[in-house]
C-alpha cells in the first residue's frame, strides 16, 4: 500500500527515527502505526545486541536543578559524531528533564521513566537502531536540598558538576563547581575518603619508596665504581650506549653484575620505619591534592589559599555540604 508523507512525518515525530527507517517500517507494517513502532523497536534491539561488546567512550553529559533537586546524567555512544548530534543531545535532555521532575534517586528508576509513550531505556534502544551505534545510560548522580549550583564545563556536555553549600551564594557555588571540574577531588575532606583508597595509596607509597631507596643505593655503588649511572639505567640504554661506543662490553658486564648485587644489598638494608614515614607523608600529600577543602583554590585572586581558606574569606559561615562530578573524558 502507498504510504503518505503525512503518515511518515507523524511516525517520525512519535519515534524520532529517520525518514527512511520510518517509511520502511510503515511499508512493512502496511500502514499499521503500532506495528511500525514495534518494528523500529525490534531494529533497535537487534543493533544493541549486535554491538553489545563495543566501547561507549563518547556521549553527552547534562546537568539540571529544579526546586531543590539536581541531577546529572550521561547518555553514552561510540563516536563523537553521534554524541554531538542535536537529536542525541535532545534525547539526553528529555531523559534528564523527566528524571529531575520525578526526583529519581537511581539509574534503574530513570530507565523506567516514560518518554513519549515508551520507557527511557526503550527510547535509548530505539535511538541506537537509528544511528547504528551502541548506546547506554550511565553516570546518574543527584543532590537534593537547597543551595546547589550546577556546571557544564565549557558547555561541551562532557563534564558536569554539582556543589551544595549550607548557605545561598550563587557566585561562590559556581566557582566551587568549576573547582570540582578542574581539580577532580575524590572526596570533600580526609574523613570522607574511602578507606580502600587510602589503603591502596599507602601500599603504593610504600612500594614506591622502597624502589626509590634501592635505586639510590645502586646509583651510589655505581658512582663509587666509576660508572656513570645514566649510561646503565636500563638494559636498552646499555645496549644503545655500547653501540655508540660509550661503553665497552667489559664495562657493560661489570655494570650488570654490580647492579644486580647492589639491588640485593639495598633491599637488605631497607629501614622500614623510615619507609613507612615517607609513605605516610605521601598519603598526606595525596589527601591535600585530592580532598576538595584542602586543594589549592584555582579561581581566587592569585593567592595560594586552600578551598577552605578561600571559602571562609568569602563568608565565615559558609561550608560545602556535598559535591558530585561526572565526566566522559579519560583522566
Amino acid at each position: 500500500m502507498a504510504i503518505s508523507i503525512d503518515d511518515i512525518k507523524k511516525l517520525r515525530t512519535m519515534t524520532g527515527a529517520g525518514l527512511a527507517d520510518v517509511k520502511k517500517a510503515l511499508t512493512e507494517a502496511e500502514g499499521d502505526f503500532d506495528r511500525a513502532k514495534e518494528l523500529l523497536r525490534e531494529r533497535g534491539l537487534a543493533i544493541a545486541a549486535k554491538r553489545s561488546d563495543r566501547e561507549t567512550s563518547n556521549g553527552c553529559v547534562l546537568v539540571k536543578k529544579v526546586n531543590g533537586f539536581a541531577a546529572t546524567i550521561a547518555l553514552k555512544c561510540e563516536t563523537d559524531f553521534v554524541a554531538n548530534g542535536a537529536d542525541f543531545i535532545a534525547l539526553t535532555q528529555s531523559i534528564l528533564d523527566a528524571a529531575v521532575a520525578a526526583k529519581c534517586t537511581d539509574l534503574e528508576a530513570v530507565k523506567a521513566l516514560d518518554i513519549n509513550g515508551q520507557t527511557a531505556q526503550e527510547a535509548v534502544t530505539q535511538r541506537s537502531g537509528i544511528t547504528g551505534e551502541k548506546m547506554e545510560l550511565d553516570g546518574y548522580l543527584t543532590l537534593e536540598g537547597e543551595n546547589v549550583e550546577v556546571y557544564d564545563h565549557m558547555g561541551k556536555h562532557i563534564l558536569c558538576t554539582m556543589v551544595q553549600t549550607n548557605k545561598e551564594n550563587v557566585e561562590v557555588g559556581h566557582k566551587l563547581a568549576m573547582q570540582v571540574a578542574a581539580m577532580k577531588p575524590v572526596a570533600l575532606n580526609a574523613d570522607q575518603v574511602d578507606p580502600k583508597i587510602l589503603d591502596e595509596e599507602y601500599k603504593t607509597a610504600v612500594e614506591k619508596t622502597k624502589l626509590e631507596q634501592v635505586e639510590k643505593y645502586v646509583e651510589m655503588k655505581l658512582k663509587k665504581a666509576g660508572i656513570n649511572p645514566n649510561l646503565v639505567d636500563s638494559e636498552d640504554h646499555i645496549e644503545s650506549n655500547m653501540a655508540k661506543g660509550w661503553l665497552t662490553q667489559e664495562q657493560a658486564d661489570e655494570a650488570r653484575k654490580l647492579i644486580e648485587a647492589s639491588k640485593a644489598e639495598g633491599e637488605a638494608q631497607l629501614k622500614m620505619p623510615m619507609i613507612e614515614n615517607i609513605a605516610k607523608g605521601r598519603v598526606q600529600k595525596f589527601l591535600k591534592e585530592n580532598c576538595l577543602v584542602d586543594q589549592e583554590f584555582q579561581f581566587g585572586d592569585g593567592d595560594k589559599a586552600t578551598v577552605a581558606q578561600w571559602l571562609k574569606a568569602q563568608d565565615k559561615e559558609l561550608d560545602i555540604v556535598a559535591f558530585r562530578r561526572f565526566t566522559l573524558v579519560a583522566e
